[in-house]
């Protein structure tokens, strides 16, 4: 999956933000300001997504393309290589399930009123 997909498959789900804030190279996705992907536009292309902390473990064991995400709190974060042999399929699942996990901690009002932000799982 190239930067460009990854950035339009993000925009594509409901409230999604994009910014800069940590620099020119580094592209952040966000539901109501809570980051659930950070994608690097230098080097080999790497994407940091959030994951539920046993999910994320098998994940790593399973696929060499996903270790834990350099800068972010290993624990919940992933980091996958985008040009390695996932397929596009599997890489947007991981997106959907990162952005499900922070859309769960978003407070209970927020997901009332927005009821589209919990359709994607």
């Amino acid at each position: 999956m190239d930067i460009e997909s990854v950035r339009n498959y993000c925009l594509s789900l409901p409230m999604t933000t994009e910014d800069s804030a940590f620099g020119d190279d580094i592209v952040l996705f966000r539901v109501f300001d809570k980051i659930f992907c950070c994608l690097s536009l230098e080097g080999e292309g790497y994407l940091a997504v959030k994951c539920e902390p046993l999910r994320a473990i098998e994940l790593r064991e399973r696929y060499a393309e996903i270790e834990g995400a350099y800068h972010w709190n290993k624990k919940y974060w992933n980091q996958i290589n985008l040009f390695g042999n996932l397929d596009d399929d599997f890489i947007r699942s991981q997106i959907r399930h990162s952005y499900s996990e922070v859309v769960k901690k978003l407070t209970k009002r927020i997901r009332t009123e927005n009821p589209a932000i919990t359709e994607i799982y």
